[in-house]
């Protein structure tokens, strides 16, 4: 009977030490309290290793040609590996090689400002007349690892994707994961930062890091339920150790 009860009390004691409370898996708890505000975009802006497409329009398309690069294929060939192939790479000193313009630096500029840079350059030199210039960003990638259903890097076209987003590309947080301590590191100018981020929270809802940049990385950590069943549980040989001392002084006590 004593060891019987012994038993259910370590089993009792493993179950609770693993389970997570709800306040520590429910997102956004303070919803109910968010005070609406108007949302920024924060422009995203070029950095090194960056793969850019540009196109250049004119009134007569024959004269804007020499500006383009001309991907191999059909004319409306629009598929993103061979784009990025045929894209600009933005080197580590910031810059690209353009048709006819030469060297540009477009590190640490927007896509709009790049279009307009270029929409200048081309109407100030004489090359073309009321051009159209369209800069996109080929390669925008997020890497989430850690506790979610599917690690790993995934790439964007959009211009904005928020965090909840990121994470929805990777299918949600396990029920082992941190929801109160997200790491998002990011470099921006050469320097590279870690925020902590509390997704039970909307604080963060209205700062820079609501919004993913290209580059970015998640991290999600096992929350602590889930460290507690990794060493104990997880652990078979120091489990049944435990559970066979257990036992035994049990058996000599109940002599």
């Amino acid at each position: 009977m004593i060891k019987r009860n012994i038993l259910i009390l370590v089993s009792l004691v493993l179950v609770f030490s693993s389970c997570a409370s709800k306040k520590e898996i429910l997102y956004f708890q303070d919803a109910d309290y968010y005070i609406p505000q108007e949302i920024y975009y924060e422009p995203v802006k070029i950095q090194p290793n960056d793969i850019l497409n540009i196109t250049v329009s004119a009134l007569v398309q024959e004269t804007a040609a020499p500006y383009n690069i001309t991907v191999a294929g059909s004319a409306g060939n629009s598929n993103i590996d061979l784009l990025k192939l045929q894209g600009y790479l933005v080197g580590e000193d910031g810059s690209i090689t353009f048709p006819v313009l030469g060297t540009l630096d477009v590190a640490e500029r927007t896509t709009k400002e790049l279009e307009q840079g270029i929409k200048e350059l081309l109407e100030k030199g004489g090359h073309l007349k009321e051009p159209t210039i369209s800069v996109r960003i080929l390669n925008a990638k997020v890497t989430v690892l850690g506790e979610v259903a599917r690690p790993g890097t995934y790439s964007f076209t959009e211009q904005n994707i928020t965090l909840p987003q990121a994470l929805g590309f990777a299918g949600d947080l396990t029920i082992n994961g941190e929801r109160k301590d997200v790491l998002l590191i990011r470099e921006e100018n050469g320097i590279r930062k870690i925020q902590h981020l509390d997704l039970t929270s909307t604080d963060w809802f209205n700062t820079p890091y609501f919004y993913i940049k290209p580059n970015d990385f998640i991290v999600i950590n096992p929350n602590e339920a889930k460290v507690k069943s990794a060493g104990l549980v997880g652990n078979v040989g120091v489990l049944l150790t435990i559970l066979s001392l257990v036992l035994t002084v049990t058996v000599l006590l109940t002599r």
